[in-house]
């Protein structure tokens, strides 16, 4: 007999055997037990969980000629033909290669006939999802009402894709994904029995590459036994899967943590004799950073997914908290901004190098060296993990207590300005004069930039220009670290958009050279206009119409007046009634608005109210879509007077006038402006 792979060979025979997949068997095993047997069920789940070693474990449940249990004998006739693959009742069928109906039509045409040699005829449809309308449509009612002798396990990997009437008609168990935890052991037990010698490292990233697929990594360690010549070593899966070298971004990581730009553009260069996707090695830097918070946070919630678990917890103690959530962030802006850069190589670096130049203030004491306490048996004895024992053993300086890590100048998103008084005696501009040689704060008072808004000096007074010494122009104020300038931008612009027109004023404008202050408060004060409703899919009737008559009557105004222009009365129940409001104009709802609109209906109704707001679009009109369809219908009669007014139809005909609609106001909204 030739050679037999391991994903079959390894197959499991029997419930006990199988890897994982716990929920789906005990189900299984009570059901069979108890002979509360279903007629159909259906197993979903990826590729290579296990839909179908189960489906052929329940035949030799069903048909063991020891009786129907939970454990087959595996020693009967019928249980070495259902492994051998040639039990006659067994009828399995690919749906992907007989999708038409006529092949329905002849499997359901033999499901009349009894079983020939076990107790039931057993149909294992694989990649249901795979049948046409019309092949489910023949099938709806034998899968409803089969014989007693005929069972019907379906597997599929894409259940979304079939229709509600075959679900109904299932037991469905949905089979989860394998850990690599849980490969990493099952590969270990079948090479140990195979007696193939293997390093651990490999084997876990034959774990992560399998991707949640139990046969996929079967698969890849055959190979790798291929490719090392009967041994799976982890420099040889690295070689052959073309995945980076885990360890290196710890290297990375550790030239970052002490600060050493030479130590770290190394570790770069050595990434980069492997060719790799920087983008890949990006994030891999990011699933550890997230793993090391994780373990700053909870030290037992950190996994060993990666075979690094040791490594991770090292790092946690070693890497202030604020700081892994800094590198974090400014990864993830790092790897959005990557396509942009010159060379994918010199964007990475350029982050990494963003991430070293913004170290905390007064953070100056040399990190504790990482502990390399991951690395797995197979490597740790292999010469490349000699090197870091050998450093290790030399006496080393005892290392100075790092000081309290503080934070970055980088501001975090800050609420939005509220408007304040030009005359208000706290703002800074109020405040007396700073000298400009006041004392540096001591290294344990370092001023928190994200917190504080920029201190500004109070407004001069206009002196004649001979009176004023010439002085050197400043054009940006420096930061803690004496680094580069900080440019103070007004609150909401971005750095790539130019200023707006009305936030610029000319020198004659403001000749007295404050006066820019109200301008700017006056803006401040200006709230966002809120977005217009779109047009109601139906005109109201009913209770919508109600509350069309009565939003005018209620006593709201403001962001309350807003919402309850926006919403739709859709039910009242006694004296519950629930309103739906238009999900555009959530970002203004709270708990605050819908308590002050529920005192408005109580007060304007004279009794108490229960009033529920969900976020809906409303299906009638709401008072906010009556008054825009109102306006739009005053607009369209104002220019089509105008455009039928004689006169100017005469300037149109006569001297090629044009008439522009935007300029065109009805007399009402003219009159309101005039109030």
């Amino acid at each position: 007999m030739g050679y037999q792979v391991l994903a079959r060979k390894w197959r499991p025979r029997s419930f006990s055997e199988m890897v994982g997949q716990g929920h789906v068997l005990k189900a299984l095993v009570n059901a069979l037990d108890n002979q509360r047997l279903h007629h159909a069920y259906l197993f979903t789940g990826t590729r290579g969980v296990g839909k179908t070693t189960i489906a052929r474990i329940i035949a030799k449940c069903l048909n063991c000629e020891t009786g129907i249990t939970s454990t087959p004998c595996g020693s009967c006739s019928v249980c070495r033909e259902v492994d051998e693959g040639r039990f006659v009742d067994l009828i399995e069928i690919d749906a992907a290669s007989r999708t038409k109906v006529e092949d329905t039509r002849e499997l359901l045409d033999n499901v009349q006939y009894a079983p020939s040699r076990g107790r039931f005829k057993v149909y294992l449809i694989d990649e249901v999802h795979m049948l046409s309308t019309h092949s489910f449509n023949a099938l709806l009612k034998t899968l409803e009402e089969p014989p007693p002798y005929v069972k019907f396990i379906l597997a599929t990997t894409d259940p979304q894709k079939l229709p509600a009437t075959i679900l109904s008609r299932c037991l469905q168990f949905s089979l989860k994904n394998m850990t690599p935890e849980r490969v990493v052991d099952h590969l270990a037990h079948v090479l140990g029995a195979e007696s193939i010698p293997f390093e651990q490292d490999a084997l876990w990233l034959l774990g992560r590459a399998a991707d949640g697929s139990m046969r996929d990594a079967m698969s890849l360690t055959d190979q790798a036994i291929a490719f090392g010549e009967g041994r799976v070593l982890a420099a040889d899966v690295r070689a052959m899967l073309g995945t980076l070298d885990h360890g290196q971004v710890f290297d990375v990581l550790q030239a970052l943590l002490e600060g050493d730009a030479k130590a770290l553009l190394a570790a770069i260069g050595h990434l980069a004799e492997q060719g790799p996707d920087w983008a890949g090695v990006l994030a891999e830097i990011l699933n550890v950073l997230h793993r090391v918070a994780i373990a700053q946070a909870l030290p037992d919630a950190v996994d060993n997914g990666h075979g690094d678990r040791e490594r991770v917890l090292a790092l946690a103690q070693a890497l202030p908290a604020e700081d892994v959530q800094f590198y974090y962030q400014m990864g993830l802006i790092g790897r959005r901004d990557l396509p942009l850069a010159p060379e994918p190589r010199a964007g990475f670096e350029m982050v990494l190098l963003r991430m070293l130049a913004f170290r905390p203030a007064g953070d100056t004491a040399p990190p504790a060296q990482l502990k390399v306490s991951g690395i797995s048996q197979a490597t740790a004895d292999s010469p490349k993990a000699v090197a870091p024992a050998a450093v290790s053993a030399q006496p080393q300086p005892q290392p100075q207590p790092a000081p309290v890590a503080q934070p970055r100048p980088h501001p975090e998103p800050k609420p939005a300005p509220q408007p304040m008084a030009v005359d208000d005696p706290s703002l800074p501009w109020n405040e007396p004069e700073v000298p400009v040689t006041a004392p540096a704060p001591a290294p344990e008072a370092v001023l928190d930039t994200r917190a504080e808004p920029p201190e500004l000096l109070p407004m001069p007074v206009p002196t004649p220009a001979s009176a004023v010494p010439p002085a050197p122009e400043v054009d940006a104020e420096l930061d803690d670290n004496g680094g580069a300038p900080i440019e103070y931008q007004p609150a909401g612009m971005r750095d790539d958009e130019p200023p707006a027109d009305d936030d610029y004023y000319p020198a004659e404008a403001d000749p007295a050279g404050y006066g820019y202050l109200d301008d700017l408060a006056s803006h401040a004060a200006e709230p966002e206009p809120a977005p217009e409703p779109k047009p109601a899919a139906q005109p109201a009737t009913g209770l919508a119409l109600q509350w069309l008559e009565l939003y005018p009557k209620l006593p709201v105004s403001g962001l309350t007046g807003s919402i309850a222009a926006n919403c739709s009365l859709v039910s009242v129940e006694g004296d519950t009634w629930l309103l739906h409001l238009d999900p555009d104009q959530g970002a203004f709802f709270n708990p605050t608005q819908q308590r002050r609109l529920n005192d408005a209906l109580n007060q304007h109704l004279g009794r108490t109210l229960t009033v529920k707001i969900e976020l809906v679009r409303p299906q009638q009109e709401t008072p906010a879509q009556a008054a825009a369809r109102r306006r739009i219908e005053r607009q369209h009669d104002a220019e089509q007077a105008i455009a039928s007014d004689p006169f100017i139809r005469q300037l149109v005909e006569r001297f090629g006038a044009t008439v522009r609609n935007d300029t065109i106001e009805p007399l009402d909204a003219l009159a309101n402006q005039g109030q």
